[in-house]
């Protein structure tokens, strides 16, 4: 008997484990560099759609995800001013005919033989110009915040209704916050 029991608590936990396990999407590294016009962010996302998400993709659905950078400079006598800001939309398709996901970007399409390649590509954001080299002042401190998040509000309106209460639908999008100091030209690369 307890045998039996503790095989059950085992499949129990091991169920658990497996549905605690959310669909999730984070950011491992962001950096301004100065480009000869703007500051360029590259930067690398960790992307988790889990079983539910890749089974609606696989069977047609688009997932539309958007990338979000805000560059702010604190202020000690009001609330913080708004600098620069940038919004960035991808469509995440399969193509049953092709057997092929498509990533698009705008006027930009590019065919993939898996998923996973899909999503290699997508978490990958390079020399994305964030804001004029004349709109920040060097030596001076600025707040930036990144985040990719999957974006409901473009889904068929069917699974808008039925991702409002689904833990399978939401996907936790973390911002990462971190402070940036446009360097002098003599200092080097900002970090």
């Amino acid at each position: 008997m307890r045998r039996l029991a503790a095989a059950l608590l085992f499949f129990a936990m091991a169920l658990f484990s497996i549905a605690a396990v959310a669909a999730e999407i984070d950011v491992k590294s962001a950096e301004i560099t100065a480009g000869e016009e703007s500051w360029l962010l590259d930067a690398e996302f960790g992307i988790d759609l889990g079983r539910r998400l890749e089974e609606v993709v696989s069977h047609g659905v688009a997932l539309y995800f958007v990338a979000e950078f805000e560059l702010t400079k604190a202020r000690w006598y009001w609330m913080d001013e708004h600098v620069a800001g940038r919004k960035q939309t991808w469509r995440l398709a399969y193509n049953a005919l092709t057997r092929q996901y498509r990533l698009s970007s705008g006027p930009l399409h590019q065919s993939f033989g898996s998923l996973e390649e899909a999503l290699r590509v997508l978490s990958r954001l390079r020399n994305w110009a964030v804001a004029d080299k004349a709109q920040l002042n060097q030596g001076e401190s600025y707040n930036a915040a990144l985040r990719l998040k999957l974006d409901l509000t473009q889904l068929p309106k069917p699974f808008q209704v039925s991702a409002i209460g689904s833990k399978d639908w939401n996907i936790t999008a973390e911002v990462k916050r971190w402070s940036f100091v446009p360097p002098s030209a003599a200092e080097g690369p900002a970090k």
